[in-house]
């Protein structure tokens, strides 16, 4: 399994070797300096160098089925990686392609580690189980742990953690930071759920993509529309907290609205209810918990009608204290998603 120790990640037994794919990236600025690393006794989450090497180290033991390379860069200038499970993952096959993406918001560590279980699962599994090989061998498993790494790092810059959720790009008037699940262009600053004061948790940035992380993800996806058709056919993008899965839209209140009929919204429902049923979780429409505009999921399936879900994951509830479950935590919170995960997979065609 993907594990880690101090100064030490291994995954298979085989310790990282391989470089990221890709030149280094050119950054910006400098990232954050200092101690970044999680508070003691949470040694079991993965910094972002800690990342990059599982990364690393799941190719190298699995050369056959997987591929390492970078959706682009932070503000800061760190590469955001994505790996490519699959039977031929170095060729770009004609099979449906699953999208998992994480940490979106820094100061949800949880989901970084959900990212890199659902690598370690479909990975070490391939070959001896039967059902994870025969999601490899017919699906194009595509996984983002951290698309926010600058404020993944931030908050744990020091030992401990600050409690911060946005990017790191500087705004105007000397506050930092984009919500960066308020930043996406589909219906970007449609319907007041977002922030327009720049100090605000959920500031929407001052124009839709302008963060480099959004512009990046955007990017991506769109270049998986070959041929007219979008070779990505579902998505999870995990949250903390509240132990929910959550459908589109978040912009309103409706289902039958522009861009969804009611039977594309009652497909998308049922899924997401039969997942809910699997782990556990709360479904409902994500405007349920309170309405959202420019969030990853509305811009998945308004722009490219991708099946497309927001789980929410460990715990219900906390408050702030809930964003940082003990690294005990880790392995029954995210083997808890590996029936939904599957049922996913199976309605990707």
């Amino acid at each position: 399994m993907l594990g880690k120790r101090r100064g030490l990640v291994v995954a298979a037994g085989v310790v990282a070797a391989v470089a990221l794919a890709g030149s280094p990236a050119q950054a910006r600025t400098a990232p954050e300096q200092g101690v970044a690393d999680f508070p003691s006794g949470d040694e079991g989450y993965h910094t972002y160098d800690e990342l990059r090497a599982a990364l690393r180290a799941a190719v190298s033991a699995h050369p056959g089925i997987t591929s390492l390379s970078s959706i682009g860069d932070t503000y800061e200038g760190r590469e955001i990686p994505v790996i490519r499970i699959s039977d031929n993952a170095a060729t770009d096959e004609d099979e449906p392609e699953v999208l998992f993406t994480c940490n979106l918001h820094a100061r949800e560590h949880l989901t970084t580690e959900m990212c890199l279980h659902i690598v370690d699962r479909f990975t070490a599994g391939y070959g001896s189980d039967e059902k994870i090989t025969g999601f490899v061998d017919s699906r194009e498993i595509l996984v983002v742990p951290s698309l926010n790494p600058d404020g993944a790092e931030y908050d744990i810059s020091g030992g401990w953690y600050r409690g911060w959720r946005k990017n790191r790009q500087p705004n105007a008037g000397g506050s930092v930071g984009t919500d960066l699940n308020r930043n996406f262009s589909y219906k970007w600053a449609c319907c007041q759920g977002a922030s327009t004061s720049p100090s605000a948790e959920t500031y929407r940035g001052p124009s839709a993509a302008s963060a480099p992380e959004v512009r990046a993800l955007q990017a991506y996806v769109d270049s998986r529309v070959v041929g007219g058709v979008q070779q990505i056919r579902a998505h999870i993008d995990f949250h903390a907290f509240s132990e929910m899965v959550l459908w589109p839209f978040g912009h309103t209140h409706d289902t039958a609205t522009e861009g969804m009929t009611q039977a594309e919204y009652d497909h998308l429902k049922s899924i997401g209810q039969e997942m809910a049923t699997s782990n556990g979780y709360t479904p409902g429409q994500t405007s349920d918990m309170y309405i959202t505009d420019g969030d990853i999921n509305d811009w998945m399936w308004g722009t490219h009608k991708v099946l497309t879900y927001c789980f929410e994951m460990y715990p219900t509830s906390g408050g702030s204290d809930g964003f940082y479950p003990p690294d005990e935590q880790i392995v029954p919170q995210t083997t808890r998603n590996d029936g939904a995960v599957d049922i996913l997979l199976a309605n990707a065609t």
